[in-house]
């Protein structure tokens, strides 16, 4: 039988690496990219369609799946992998982020986070312990432990309270997903790092989660509007303060060129729901930067959406019919273009995975950032 989780590092290039997660569903390719499956699905797509693409993992999340359909629901229906026909492995978030952004009242206190369902008004609590019965009744693969994730631009008192919760909820989570010994036999936990913007509390939060272990490490409290250079200031530092032999995971991230700097400075793992939502909104992602297939220009543009790319839509629709499609809010718009920049992201993924293994990877950046930024 397959390990439940180990991870081999295949190759290096300056800090940027290249290897494999071994799990029971399958292995995942690092770097990896995680389309979103918000809410047991990856929005205009089905599952033998994201595989398709190249996705080795796909992204839940607790706090909408706890709503709905909830999590005792989808237990007795078999599992998430079985009600949304994904037979690979699945990462759910903790829910901490969903539970400060969506909720219009949040109490938040040793115990947990009490709030209202965006859906009803229905109050709930979610605390370590819960979160991870939730992700357990789910059956996740990769299981996220739970944490407070403070607003961009806090100060630093409260930064360092946030983290401090943070690391006490993360021993409550590690201690509660060790008592579900059944899943805890087939799935991995995840630590996630806290500290804002601040390389001394990084350094504090990093020390605490290697004293509990997991076995791979987040890097959280990014991607809330800080930007990329700031972004980037955080990642020159925070990775190497994580375990070396031991997956590193950045939340909520991001763009094309965010992942390229990333996995320069040492991620593994990645997820946003930048490449669907971009999608159902218009917008494609190509190696010549991203294009608004709304814009008058290409409704007679006879071309693919992207030349370089060998995707099934590129392959067989022109730019002038997807600007139809999308300017008259046809639903196949959408479901393309997604389709189309799923691809992009799992093929840019592959590009660096073979830069990295051929000690190529500084010169795959800078050719990939003059193109990308600087194309039409």
């Amino acid at each position: 039988m397959t390990e439940r989780f180990a991870f081999s590092i295949n190759a290096t290039d300056g800090a940027a690496r290249t290897g494999v997660i071994h799990m029971q569903r399958g292995d995942i390719r690092t770097p990896a990219f995680m389309p979103v499956g918000t809410a047991a699905t990856v929005k205009g797509m089905r599952p033998a369609e994201v595989r398709a693409t190249g996705a080795d993992i796909l992204l839940g999340n607790t706090y909408h799946l706890m709503l709905r359909p909830t999590a005792e629901r989808m237990a007795r229906l078999g599992g998430l992998h079985k009600f949304m026909g994904w037979d690979r492995p699945i990462l759910t978030d903790s829910g901490g982020y969903q539970v400060m952004s969506l909720s219009a009242l949040t109490k938040q206190s040793e115990e947990g986070v009490t709030f209202k369902s965006h859906l009803d008004g229905s109050r709930h609590m979610l605390s370590p312990e819960r979160s991870m019965e939730i992700q357990r009744l789910l059956g996740t693969d990769i299981v996220m432990c739970f944490d407070e994730c403070p607003p961009n631009g806090v100060d630093a008192k409260r930064a360092e309270a946030s983290m401090d919760r943070s690391m006490r909820w993360a021993k409550r989570s590690r201690d509660a997903f060790d008592a579900g010994e059944d899943h805890a036999a087939k799935a991995a936990l995840f630590g996630i790092q806290q500290g804002s913007l601040d390389q001394k509390l990084r350094q504090r939060s990093a020390d605490a989660l290697i004293d509990i272990g997991f076995d791979g490490y987040a890097i959280g409290g990014l991607a809330v509007g800080e930007g990329q250079e700031a972004m980037f200031g955080v990642l020159d530092y925070a990775p190497q303060q994580l375990p070396q032999d031991k997956p590193r995971y950045l939340m909520g991230v991001g763009k094309p060129d965010d992942l390229v700097g990333a996995v320069a400075r040492g991620v593994d793992m990645f997820d946003c729901v930048l490449p669907t939502r971009s999608g159902r909104n218009g917008q494609a992602f190509t190696w010549n930067g991203p294009i608004n297939i709304r814009n008058a220009k290409y409704n007679e543009d006879q071309g693919p959406l992207d030349p370089a790319c060998g995707c099934p839509v590129c392959q067989t629709w022109s730019r002038a019919y997807l600007h139809h499609l999308v300017r008259a809010g046809e639903m196949l718009g959408a479901m393309l273009m997604t389709q189309h920049n799923l691809h992009f992201y799992q093929d840019l993924m592959q590009a660096m995975r073979d830069a990295i293994a051929d000690g190529q990877f500084a010169a795959f950046q800078r050719d990939f950032d003059a193109r990308y930024k600087g194309g039409k």
